[in-house]
């Protein structure tokens, strides 16, 4: 005995027509009429009078159509219940981020995420690039954010937003008033670069020797803040995500000119493991995250 069975006999007796009970069903009326013998047959009882027209339900019959309506309805309230459970935004979304993209966005947008979820929670922890990818593959965070998103079997990428690279150094150095630094202008020039392992440094030597452009690289570091710091004692220059030296350009601390290598951004995605079956609340967050990185774009197209 099916629940379909059930609710089509309810019909069949609601409607006072197996023909119109069959159609809300989707099934002949031959049909509906075999699924209703088959029930009588299971119960020992007849549950309709065909000899009469229309048919009369037996008083065996009135009572099982309001079994079989109690019962109904307690199945679609258990779903109506599970399913609200399902939607519900509540619980952790843990976030693993590289420094910048953790410093500079993350923390901004968990705070809007918690004030339109007052039952969700953002935990968030940034790290290497490497550990940022390892935390996701091993189930220790739920989502990462990170420059150059590997390419992963066991990783879904969900792009956000391509980042233009900037020319950044002292603003007593003798490009910072430039309105645009050319490939050329940087030759010779002290460089603070990022760590030689980095996808971001194979990026940028790229588009350097694309350029035919030598530097002088006298530091390197793994991290966007460790190369500002550098830059702002006046120990070099570099090149890197306009994004993330706002708030330093801003205070003069740093000057930041437009470089004229326009293909060279840096793209930002968000990654998490494949085919594992993410919460509402993760879900919401990762949209929340696509719309603020909408945003700028479409203000940017009406521009």
């Amino acid at each position: 005995m099916h629940l379909e069975t059930l609710r089509l006999y309810c019909d069949v007796v609601r409607l006072r027509s197996f023909s119109r009970g069959a159609e809300q069903n989707f099934v002949s009326q031959s049909a509906a009429s075999q699924a209703i013998q088959q029930l009588e047959g299971e119960l020992g009882v007849s549950l309709v009078d065909r000899t009469q027209r229309p048919f009369v339900v037996s008083p065996e019959g009135r009572a099982f159509y309001d079994a079989c309506r109690s019962l109904l309805e307690s199945w679609e309230k258990a779903k109506a219940g599970i399913a609200a459970v399902k939607a519900r935004v509540d619980g952790t979304v843990r976030v693993a981020a590289i420094y910048s993209v953790g410093l500079h966005d993350v923390s901004r947008h968990m705070q809007r995420f918690m004030s339109l979820y007052p039952d969700a929670r953002v935990q968030l922890e940034c790290l290497h690039p490497h550990k940022v990818v390892e935390a996701v593959r091993d189930g220790e965070a739920d989502v990462g954010i990170m420059s150059y998103p590997p390419a992963d079997r066991a990783l879904s990428i969900v792009p956000l937003r391509s980042e233009p690279m900037a020319f950044v150094c002292h603003p007593n150095h003798r490009l910072a008033r430039r309105r645009v630094v050319a490939p050329a202008d940087l030759g010779g020039e002290t460089f603070i670069a990022f760590d030689a392992g980095l996808t971001i440094r194979k990026a940028i030597d790229k588009a350097l020797r694309q350029h035919n452009v030598r530097v002088n690289t006298v530091m390197e570091f793994d991290n966007i803040e460790t190369i500002k710091q550098a830059i702002i004692i006046a120990a070099g220059v570099s090149i890197l995500p306009r994004h993330t030296v706002q708030n330093e350009a801003s205070i003069r601390t740093l000057a930041v000119v437009p470089l004229g290598i326009p293909h060279l951004v840096r793209p930002v995605g968000l990654i998490h493991r494949r085919g594992k079956p993410l919460t509402p609340t993760v879900e919401r967050f990762i949209q929340l995250l696509r719309d603020v990185n909408e945003e700028p774009a479409q203000t940017a197209a009406r521009s």
